[in-house]
């Protein structure tokens, strides 16, 4: 695998949706955006995120949306009817590029509440999909290549969940962890791709009341991952936009759909790390994927290419 970098930090902003992903994203490539941690009724500037989203994703011919959790806070929702669905979602991503499918996974403060809910308005809507807790989406790519897409339910890795409201109960992480080894073992797609909610490792060190890696993914997603030679894993959960190369893996936090946070320089340790409000976009064919941060002023803040060896 070769891996190119390029930091785009504080560019001007005539660097906006046009220039999002490389100029060969186009016709030959697969192209489309991601957001993570976003539900909270149009506030902390999730409003405006969906609109520069929706900007973004016209730009590109974005084909569909990945949702990486959290999406409603703080405890999810209660029902499909609970008003959430449409103050948080229906009501804040209406413009015609985000009306194409929207490819869930959960959060823990999705946890929080009733999980079978979102998984049956999954029934009712055109764009919302999320057919279990885990599952493989394939897409066929604009060159005849094929992708595989591994979306996971992580919350049920979180040993510090057990017992609290985050309700886990009931979930076998085991029998999961066993479904993914299969099936990236089974997989014949030229890309494959790993997305979870919970980061694997961060760009921001250990904290005293907050570990931004997560060390039950760290001993048991993680070998998974390297066992089958995989390329990225794409999260949500932490509330700013991060990328760290660990050992030839790159991880990439994407968990700025509203509420954010801007880290102390003193718990960076290396990597990309920005607090601003944004999302990502990633442009795929057989041979590459182009990934890139974008605020919610359309800037490029970070941008990386990675090339199947």
């Amino acid at each position: 695998m070769t891996v190119s970098r390029r930091h785009l930090l504080k560019t001007s902003a005539a660097l906006s949706t046009a220039a999002t992903l490389p100029a060969h994203a186009a016709a030959e490539t697969l192209n489309f955006v991601l957001i993570g941690d976003w539900g909270r009724m149009g506030r902390d500037n999730q409003t405006d995120v969906a609109a520069q989203m929706a900007k973004t994703a016209t730009a590109i011919n974005s084909r569909y949306t990945v949702s990486l959790g959290d999406n409603f806070y703080e405890n999810g929702v209660a029902s499909v009817d609970d008003p959430q669905w449409q103050g948080s979602f229906e009501q804040i991503y209406t413009a015609p590029a985000l009306q194409s499918p929207w490819k869930v996974i959960l959060g823990n403060h999705d946890y929080r509440g009733n999980v079978q809910a979102q998984l049956d308005y999954a029934k009712t809507s055109s764009r919302w999909q999320l057919p279990a807790r885990y599952y493989i989406d394939t897409q066929t790519l604009p060159d005849g290549g094929k992708a595989d897409f591994f979306y996971l339910d992580t919350s049920p890795f979180i040993k510090k969940y057990l017992g609290t409201r985050t309700n886990i109960s009931g979930q076998d992480s085991q029998a999961q962890l066993d479904w993914l080894d299969t099936a990236l073992q089974n997989s014949t797609a030229a890309q494959k791709i790993v997305i979870g909610h919970h980061p694997i490792y961060t760009a921001l060190a250990p904290e005293a009341d907050y570990d931004h890696d997560q060390p039950d993914l760290i001993a048991r997603l993680d070998p998974v991952l390297r066992k089958h030679n995989i390329q990225i894993y794409i999260n949500g959960h932490d509330h700013n936009l991060q990328c760290v190369t660990v050992n030839g893996l790159t991880y990439v936090t994407n968990g700025a759909g509203s509420e954010t946070y801007q880290a102390s320089s003193a718990v960076i340790r290396n990597g990309f790390v920005s607090g601003n409000h944004g999302f990502m976009t990633i442009a795929l064919s057989s041979q590459k994927l182009d990934f890139a941060l974008i605020d919610m002023t359309g800037q490029t803040l970070y941008a990386q290419s990675i090339t199947r060896a």
